[in-house]
C-alpha cells in the first residue's frame, strides 16, 4: 500500500525532472554570449557547446552513486540497529533486510533449493550471473552510444525547437524495433509494423512543421506568424511553392537538419538499448547501479574526448569558439551565472529523471514508463509557447498525434485496426527496466 500511494508523487518527479531536463538545456542555448548588443540574432553568439552539454549529463548520472551509497548506508545501518549483520556475497549482492535474515533461519533444510549444475556459480534463479568484475567493462559500450546518441540531440536541439525536439525522439521505437528483429530475433506483428509506419509519418509531418515555420528563430525568440491560411485552397501548389521556400530559406534548412540530426541519433541510443538488453540478458545489476557505472565511463569517455577534439579541432582558427574549443566553452560557464546555474540543474534533473523513472518502472511497469513519457513531450510544448520559444503549429498538432498514436499501438496499450485479422503477440523488446538518460 506504501509502494501504491507514493505512485502519484513518482509519477510527477518524473515529469518534472524530465520537462526541465530538456527546457534547460534549450534555455542554455538562447544565452547569448557574445555580440548580444547586434541588432540582427544571426549576428549574436549564443552558448553552443554540445559536448559540454553532454559531459554534464554524466556528471547527473554519476551523481547516481549518491542514492546506491545512500540505500546501502541505511540497509546496514537498520540491520545493525535490529541486531542483524548485513548479508552479503563476494559479489556485491544487495544486503538482505533483518526480516528475510530471520525466516531464512527458521526456515527448514529441505526448502534451500538444490544448485543446478548447469549454471555458472552464484547465478541467480533466472540463470544470470551477477556483474561485476572486468564484465562490468562491458556498461562502456553502450556508454559510448549514449556519447554519440546525446552530442547528435544536443546539436539538433541548437536547430530546432525544445518541443519538435522531444516529440523527434520519438523515432527511437521504429529502430528498437528493427534493431530487435535484427540482432535480437525477435518476431513483430503485422500491426507492429504499422505502428512503426506511422511513427515515421509523425516525425515527418513534425519536421515538416518546423521547416514550414517562416522566420522562427532557433534560439526560441519568434520574429513573425507564418502565414499558411491559403495551403487547403491552394492544394499542391502550395506544397510546391512552400518545398521551394523550404530549400531558400536557411532556418529551414537548419531545421531539416535538426531533425535528422535528432532522428538518426536515435540509432545509437538503440543500439544502447540492444546493448543494454543483451547484458543484462546474461549479467544481473541493479538498474540504478547501470546508469551510475554508464555514467562513469561515460564522464572518462567524454572528458578524454574533450581533450583530445579541443587540441586536434578546437585550438584552430576555424575551430575557435566551435562545439570542441573546450577552453571557451568552460570560460562561458564560469563566466555567465545562468549557464552556471542551468548546468548544476540539468545534472541534478538528469540524475532525478534516471532515479524516479526507474521508480515508476519497478512500482509500475516498464510500458507504463513509457505512456508518461509521452505526457513529458505535451508539457515541453506546451512550456515553450508559454515562454515565447515557438508558436503553434497545426502540423505539429498532427504530428505528435500520429507519434502518440504509433508509440501506443506498439506498446499495446491501443488496440490495432482491424483486430480479428491481426494476429496480437506482444514482444517485450525493450529491457524489463528500460534507461532513460534525458
Amino acid at each position: 500500500m506504501a509502494a501504491k500511494a507514493l505512485v502519484p508523487f513518482l509519477v510527477a518527479m518524473m515529469l518534472l525532472t524530465g520537462v526541465c531536463n530538456t527546457l534547460l538545456t534549450k534555455y542554455q542555448d538562447n544565452v547569448c554570449v557574445r555580440n548580444c548588443d547586434a541588432p540582427k540574432h544571426k549576428d549574436r553568439d549564443y552558448f553552443e557547446q554540445p559536448v559540454i552539454q553532454t559531459l554534464q549529463m554524466f556528471i547527473g548520472e554519476m551523481a547516481c552513486w549518491i542514492v546506491v551509497g545512500g540505500f546501502t548506508a541505511y540497509q546496514r545501518y537498520a540491520s545493525r540497529k535490529a541486531g542483524y549483520e548485513a548479508i552479503g556475497t563476494e559479489q556485491d549482492e544487495e544486503p538482505e533486510s533483518p526480516v528475510l535474515a530471520r525466516d531464512q533461519e527458521d526456515s527448514d533444510d529441505s526448502a534451500v533449493p538444490i544448485a543446478n549444475p548447469l549454471k555458472p556459480a552464484h547465478a541467480f534463479a533466472d540463470g544470470r550471473v551477477p556483474l561485476t568484475g572486468r564484465n562490468i567493462l562491458l556498461l562502456a559500450l553502450p556508454a559510448c552510444c549514449d556519447i554519440a546518441g546525446t552530442t547528435l540531440m544536443n546539436v539538433g536541439l541548437l536547430f530546432v525547437a525544445a518541443s519538435i525536439y522531444q516529440m523527434t525522439r520519438g523515432a527511437l521505437v521504429l529502430f528498437v524495433g528493427l534493431f530487435s528483429v535484427l540482432f535480437l530475433k525477435r518476431r513483430l506483428g503485422a500491426y507492429k509494423w504499422f505502428a512503426l509506419f506511422i511513427v515515421v509519418a509523425g516525425v515527418a509531418v513534425v519536421g515538416l512543421a518546423g521547416a514550414l515555420a517562416k522566420g522562427e528563430s532557433v534560439h526560441g525568440e519568434s520574429l513573425s506568424q507564418p502565414e499558411l491560411r491559403d495551403a487547403i485552397r491552394h492544394g499542391f501548389e502550395i506544397v510546391r511553392r512552400a518545398a521551394s521556400e523550404i530549400a531558400a530559406s536557411p532556418s529551414a534548412g537548419h531545421t531539416v537538419l535538426g531533425v535528422f540530426l535528432i532522428a538518426g541519433a536515435q540509432i545509437f541510443t538503440a543500439t544502447q538499448f540492444v546493448l543494454e538488453e543483451s547484458i543484462m540478458e546474461r549479467y544481473a545489476m541493479e538498474p540504478i547501479k547501470v546508469v551510475s557505472w554508464e555514467g562513469t565511463f561515460g564522464f572518462i569517455v567524454t572528458v578524454i574526448g574533450m581533450i583530445v577534439l579541443h587540441f586536434a579541432v578546437g585550438i584552430t582558427k576555424a575551430g575557435s569558439n566551435g562545439y570542441f574549443d573546450a577552453r571557451e566553452g568552460l570560460w562561458e560557464i564560469t563566466h555567465f551565472r545562468s549557464i552556471a546555474v542551468s548546468s548544476v540543474l540539468i545534472m541534478i534533473s538528469i540524475g532525478g529523471f534516471n532515479f524516479f523513472g526507474l521508480s515508476v518502472t519497478r512500482t509500475v511497469s516498464a510500458t507504463s514508463r513509457s505512456t508518461i513519457d509521452t505526457c513529458r513531450t505535451l508539457f515541453i510544448w506546451i512550456v515553450s509557447l508559454g515562454l515565447g520559444w515557438e508558436t503553434f503549429k497545426w502540423l505539429q498538432v498532427v504530428g505528435f498525434g500520429l507519434l502518440v498514436y504509433g508509440t501506443f499501438l506498439f506498446n499495446d496499450i491501443v488496440r490495432p485496426p482491424l483486430k480479428r485479422w491481426v494476429e496480437r503477440r506482444p514482444e517485450e523488446l525493450l529491457p524489463e527496466t528500460p534507461i532513460e538518460h534525458n
